[in-house]
């Protein structure tokens, strides 16, 4: 009573209202950016059971947005660090960590445990592999999603609304879409739309409010302005994914047989001699990196420059982590451009490559 005292006084919750909540069972998927506040307020709110999967370690770059994390969580696994902050804000509840990838062959099992799905991740592969996944176990999915200063949240699948594939039917090509280890985030952006994701689950469990199905709603961090479009309902595609639902298991498979994009290390770098440096990033991203001969031709502008690609040395591309130079890779490959190779780390571990490389200066 007195934990939960400030929702039971409230005349739409009340008594009834909370136990609710303490019966409700959410996952949510990822415990990054968004996940963290998701899962710092449904904690607080007192959700019975709360599944966290994520098999990503804490970064020093995360404290700057997921601050359920602090030093001391530096290099642990997320969803494991998670629940034990979570578990000290509310002891009272069952929090379960699952420090593994989500998969194909574990989603449908993993999902029909729970009442509620929350997607916190950052990637579209499994944005979609979520998706598919609450049309076939049918659960409501609360989505979110950021990029720079602009956010959105919806609701997909929920009292025969539409899902994630009736917004966008099809996924961008693979690494053509960058990530916020790319291009960047608002700190507190991450935070504003997981609450309104907590919001979200909280109308669903409690049966109150407007819940934002057949809506997306977009926030502008830098001028404080939302807007709001609609979602119809594309039974083809709703239909498509039940179709497939005895293959979904399978799927993976058929992921892993696509090309791999050639990458290289630093650490090969070392060993190899006649490269041409070409950094795919904007022009006024940082660091910078000296000591080698770079070139610097931003992804969007590499097809018109194909002439400044020297045909008779290894071509190394590089970018802040890896997800352009990959795409740019594929550009000069479809221009029958050949020993191509997207660096595995970013610039900041090329730089440190230069302190001991040999290479022309």
């Amino acid at each position: 009573m007195r934990r939960y005292n400030r929702h039971i006084i409230l005349s739409e919750i009340g008594q009834e209202g909370q136990d609710k909540i303490s019966n409700a069972k959410v996952l949510v998927v990822g415990a990054g950016g968004l996940g963290c506040p998701v899962l710092q307020y449904l904690t607080a709110a007192g959700i019975g059971t709360i599944g966290i999967i994520d098999f990503d370690v804490v970064d020093i770059s995360n404290l700057q947005r997921q601050v359920l994390y602090g030093s001391s969580s530096l290099g642990h696994n997320k969803a494991i660090a998670a629940k034990s902050r979570l578990d000290d804000l509310n002891n009272e509840i069952s929090i379960i960590a699952y420090p593994e990838q989500l998969t194909h062959k574990n989603a449908i099992p993993l999902f029909s445990q729970y009442d509620i799905i929350v997607d916190g991740s950052d990637n579209f592969e499994t944005r979609y592999l979520v998706n598919d996944a609450c049309i076939i176990t049918n659960k409501p999915l609360v989505f979110g999603a950021i990029y720079k200063f602009e956010g959105q949240v919806s609701v997909f699948n929920y009292s025969n609304g539409p899902s994630y594939r009736c917004l966008f039917s099809n996924p961008p090509k693979k690494d053509t879409v960058p990530n916020c280890s790319e291009i960047g985030v608002l700190g507190v952006l991450p935070g504003i739309i997981g609450s309104m994701q907590a919001n979200e689950v909280l109308k669903i469990v409690l049966g109150i409010g407007n819940v934002l199905t057949g809506k997306l709603l977009c926030y502008n961090a830098l001028t404080s302005q939302t807007s709001t479009l609609k979602i119809n309902r594309n039974e083809a595609q709703i239909q498509s994914v039940l179709i497939d639902k005895d293959s979904f298991e399978n799927r993976n498979s058929q992921v892993n047989c696509e090309v791999e994009t050639p990458t290289i290390s630093v650490t090969e770098l070392l060993s190899t001699e006649n490269i041409q440096f070409i950094d795919v990033r904007e022009l006024n991203e940082l660091p910078k990196v000296k000591g080698i001969k770079v070139i610097s031709i931003p992804l969007s502008q590499l097809e018109n420059n194909l002439n400044k690609i020297e045909s008779d040395k290894k071509k190394v591309l590089f970018c802040q982590s890896g997800i352009r130079s990959k795409r740019a890779v594929t550009i000069l490959q479809d221009a029958n451009i050949t020993n191509c190779f997207s660096l595995k780390e970013g610039a900041l571990e090329l730089n440190n490559y230069t302190k001991t490389s040999t290479h022309e200066k």
